[in-house]
């Protein structure tokens, strides 16, 4: 028998195998039907995320065990194996993992209501203008068009957005640090790319106020850290307003209002 055919059963019979031990065993849908049920349940969280904040402040679970995690896809991968009771996550990118991946979904009822927003070094200037141009994208529709090309009922990408020929970047340049592992905010194309609603919301507002803004890719609790200490000009990364971060940095005025919802094995 040829070395190549003597390869290719090798690879078949490993392969029946492998289906076969995954058919063997079938883990059970999770036993988590609504907020209370994650009370002594076992959850997954992306670190550092409101997600996070929420569930391990949450007097209303005491018992439950928080399993932190550096992106949401290792959390969803560790729900569906069976080693998690539910994942907290934002609604979006909720919706995202669950289109690609047979066997989850998503709790009617929210666990938490919250806006997003950008933020900046204490004392920043340059948020004043940030505003200004949210305020203009807004009310044009430019910001709703970003919105859409990234969120609709089948989760494909419609036309993003497109720098004027005639943009003015004469400023120089703005870093913006970021998590590319929160579609449809920030992720990678299959070019390696950072795309997504804040990597255009991004684009835009440098090209009304003078900027080419150029994006880095991060871990999520390394963002406000590299805006403190000005190793980036601004944070973006779905990022939710809340106290305990208003005490590191500022915020601009809210561009989307989203919410953490629970992701269970259906």
């Amino acid at each position: 028998m040829k070395l190549k055919n003597m390869a290719a059963l090798l690879l078949s019979g490993v392969m029946a195998l492998s289906f076969a031990a995954c058919g063997s065993s079938k883990i059970a849908p999770s036993d988590v039907h609504s907020v209370e049920d994650l009370d002594g349940k076992t959850v997954g969280v992306q670190t550092g995320t409101t997600g996070d904040l929420y569930i391990s402040d949450d007097e209303t679970l005491p018992n439950v065990k928080v399993e932190r995690f550096s992106t949401g896809f290792e959390a969803v991968t560790a729900l569906k194996q069976g080693k998690l009771d539910a994942v907290v996550i934002d609604d979006q990118p909720a919706q995202a993992f669950i289109r690609e991946n047979e066997g989850l979904s998503i709790l009617e009822t929210e666990y938490v209501q919250e806006d997003y927003a950008i933020c900046f070094a204490k004392g920043n200037a340059i948020a004043a203008d940030v505003n200004a141009a949210l305020a203009e994208l807004k009310a044009d529709g430019t910001l709703d068009r970003i919105v859409a090309a990234y969120i609709n009922d089948e989760g494909k990408t419609g036309e993003s957005y497109v720098s004027p020929a005639d943009a003015d970047h004469s400023k120089g340049k703005l870093i913006m640090a970021t998590n590319a592992e929160f579609p449809p905010y920030e992720y990678k194309d299959d070019s390696g790319n950072i795309i997504g609603i804040d990597a255009d919301l991004s684009r835009a507002i440098g090209d009304k106020i003078g900027y080419e803004v150029t994006i880095e890719d991060m871990k999520f609790d390394a963002i406000i850290s590299a805006v403190t200490t000005g190793k980036a000009d601004f944070g973006m990364a779905g990022m939710t307003v809340t106290e305990e971060r208003k005490q590191s940095v500022d915020f601009s005025d809210s561009y989307y209002t989203g919410k953490q919802v629970i992701i269970v094995r259906s």
